[in-house]
């Protein structure tokens, strides 16, 4: 897959992901919408089943009394015409005759015969409503004979039963004509009242997904006016962490959220102002180390001249001084020596904190550059080197040479020789962030001392700090490993401190290999003076 394409691949999964951050049920606008959308559901699917169920009554009550009132009527004229026992003849005119009302239900009458057999009447024809038709239950409430009482005037009364048959809805009505003949039942379908009670359903389905998606857009645009200035505050807040200071949100309302901009507002004011007197502070704190370190140099240059020609009477035999002041001109070399280091570290610091340390990038023999730091301070026979010729990089060779004089010196005056020296090349990664991104140079420097304290190990790295509170004149400043972790960060790289299980304390150096080409435009140039060599 070329650069392009997983770039684009890269730019797809980002705008997926922005995508379904916005739609996670997490979002406030989602869960604005989906209240606004169930309490309009709720509502509309309220309101619609109310409406459905009065006008399914009203039209069933209203079709059921029309039809109950002419069957009622039908039976009084024209089966109350019927003799008492009437022939099938008869039976089977007058239901035809009752079924031609403006209802038009089907009819059936039952009665005895002159013989005292039970004959039918159907308007429907031998195939048509049948008594296997009605429903027991209500043929057992027609023919049961009631007591007479006050309240109760009439043995027979009329009943009716809605019934379902092959999907479609029916009514079925019977009663017993009163002082004797012949009892009639009723089928009458309701299909017409059914498929316009379908029609209603349907359009009160449709009103409720209108009124849903109504408020869905109702409480996306009020999701909308609410939350933007919530957006505009979080953008605004990102920008501020990212160290835009002079970010400001536009006020606008007296609601809360407009309270909530203006104390943005004065908090981003303060923390600029803040800032800002920070920065103006560490910048006088750098000038004046700076410009202290460069008025410090004239006169150790003349100081250093000096206490170099003392240094050279002493090494002579009979050197011409009194014995008595022997030991205080060593002490003003020692002491000189070591503040002419000390000024250089403090430069060196003064440019890492300034930001104007650059690389100088060279290919090198990682294995040839070692042995030139071990020889060039007579190392030789205290460090034991482990690396093959031919393990080559493109580094500054001098900043890696202030690494390793930094960390070797360091493993010398604190843990003791042997010093072992161990060069590898990692192809897991180049940075040490676990990114897995290229080869990664790897030197081992490890002591056999009593290694470092575990309360100490997380300041190794720290400016000025001395692992012995015993010790505060050492001859170190407590600067060299922090100046060494700077030179390995400015190549890309790491340094960390542990304490080998074998005993003895071990830093680990990575490094790239390679420094890109955009690293390499923006370090190239010369830092100038040397940094100094190790401390911890």
């Amino acid at each position: 897959m070329t650069q392009e394409h997983q770039g684009g691949s890269r730019g797809w999964s980002a705008a997926r992901k922005g995508v379904w951050s916005r739609l996670r049920f997490t979002s406030l606008r989602l869960r604005l919408v989906v209240v606004f959308g169930l309490v309009a559901l709720t509502a509309a699917v309220s309101a619609s089943g109310i409406a459905y169920w009065l006008n399914r009554e009203s039209v069933l009550t209203r079709t059921q009394d029309a039809v109950l009132r002419d069957f009622e009527q039908e039976m009084r004229n024209r089966a109350g015409t019927l003799p008492e026992r009437p022939t099938q003849d008869e039976l089977q005119r007058t239901a035809g005759q009752m079924a031609t009302s403006s209802q038009r239900f089907t009819v059936l009458l039952v009665a005895e015969n002159p013989d005292g057999r039970t004959v039918y009447g159907s308007s429907g024809g031998l195939n048509g409503f049948s008594l296997k038709d009605v429903p027991a239950s209500l043929r057992e409430a027609v023919t049961e004979r009631q007591e007479i009482t006050s309240t109760n005037k009439y043995p027979h009364h009329l009943y009716w039963q809605r019934i379902v048959d092959d999907g479609t809805p029916y009514l079925v009505a019977g009663t017993r004509l009163i002082g004797g003949g012949p009892t009639g039942y009723m089928l009458k379908s309701l299909e017409p009242e059914a498929k316009d009670l379908n029609s209603l359903a349907w359009s009160l389905g449709i009103a409720t997904g209108l009124a849903l998606i109504g408020s869905a857009l109702l409480a996306h645009a009020a999701a909308t006016t609410v939350l933007k200035p919530v957006q505009r505050l979080g953008v605004a807040a990102r920008r501020l962490g990212e160290g835009k200071l002079d970010t400001r949100l536009r006020v606008s309302g007296t609601d809360e959220l407009a309270d909530l901009s203006r104390t943005f507002n004065k908090a981003a004011e303060a923390l600029e102002k803040r800032v800002a007197d920070m920065a103006g502070r560490d910048e006088a704190s750098r000038r004046f180390v700076a410009d202290m370190s460069h008025e410090l140099r004239t006169p150790l240059t003349a100081i250093t001249a000096v206490t170099e020609v003392l240094e050279e009477e002493l090494e002579f035999e009979n050197g011409g001084f009194d014995p008595m002041i022997e030991p205080a001109v060593r002490l003003v070399v020692s002491e000189t020596r070591r503040l002419n280091d000390l000024v250089e570290n403090l430069m060196e610091v003064t440019r890492f904190d300034a930001g104007t340390a650059r690389l100088v990038l060279d290919d090198v023999d990682i294995a040839d550059q070692i042995t030139a730091c071990i020889d060039a301070r007579a190392w030789l026979d205290a460090v034991d080197l482990d690396a093959e010729r031919g393990i080559h990089a493109r580094i500054d060779p001098r900043r890696l040479d202030v690494i390793l004089a930094n960390l070797i010196g360091n493993a010398l005056k604190h843990g003791g020789s042997p010093v072992r020296v161990a060069v590898r090349v990692d192809d897991t990664d180049d940075t040490g962030d676990g990114n897995g991104d290229g080869d990664a140079l790897v030197i081992e420097v490890r002591d056999h001392g009593p290694g470092i304290p575990e309360e100490v190990l997380p300041h190794v790295f720290d400016r000025f700090y001395k692992a012995s509170a015993s010790r505060p004149r050492s001859e170190g400043s407590g600067l060299g490993l922090s100046i060494a972790l700077e030179n390995a960060h400015i190549h890309g790289g790491e340094i960390t401190a542990a304490n080998s299980p074998e005993g003895g304390a071990v830093f680990t150096l990575r490094l790239p290999r390679d420094v890109s080409a955009r690293d390499a435009s923006e370090k190239t140039g010369d830092v100038g003076d040397e940094g100094a060599e190790g401390d911890a």
